[in-house]
């Protein structure tokens, strides 16, 4: 009896300890979007071209030497540019969080911390932040003789709700 009682206490103890870590581990795994930012959220996005809240922070200032300007944008669940296009393309780089990308006709794109994206010059898209988790990127958008950025309509939220499944 005294050894049922020691088994008992023993797989008890084992099943709060195990529960204690998958909780622990759940919290870990789902703390996708870093607390600590690697640079200041910077200036909120004009409103005429973004759905929710976006900031950009300018890394590298176009120049007459260097002509490429380089910003960090963060996007609140949810928020995502309007549809656009780049004269000279644009590169993407995530760095936190999860986020939304897609080219006009083509499936959307679930970015991750790592990924990168290569937008063609002139082909219409637009990238955000997933429903439920923000997004951070590193945007640099070569200038162009036909401009930097040409913008388009909103992305609607019929739109962006197919994103989800």
């Amino acid at each position: 009896m005294a050894n049922k009682k020691s088994y008992l206490k023993f797989y008890l103890a084992l099943i709060l300890v195990l529960s204690q870590y998958l909780a622990y581990a759940q919290s870990k795994s789902s703390a996708i979007f870093s607390e600590k930012p690697i640079f200041p959220k910077g200036q909120r996005a004009p409103e005429k071209n973004f759905t929710g809240t976006v900031w950009v922070y300018s890394l590298i200032q176009a120049d007459s030497a260097f002509n490429i300007p380089v910003a960090n944008v963060t996007f609140e669940p949810g928020a995502r540019s309007h549809w656009h296009t780049h004269g000279g393309g644009q590169a993407l780089i995530a760095i936190d969080g999860i986020g939304y990308y897609q080219e006009k006709g083509k499936p959307v794109r679930i970015l991750r911390k790592g990924d990168s994206v290569k937008c063609p010059p002139n082909t219409p898209h637009w990238h955000g932040a997933s429903p439920d988790v923000g997004f951070t990127q590193i945007a640099v958008t070569p200038n162009a003789a036909s401009g930097r950025v040409t913008w388009l309509q909103p992305v609607s939220d019929q739109e962006y709700k197919l994103k989800e499944k």
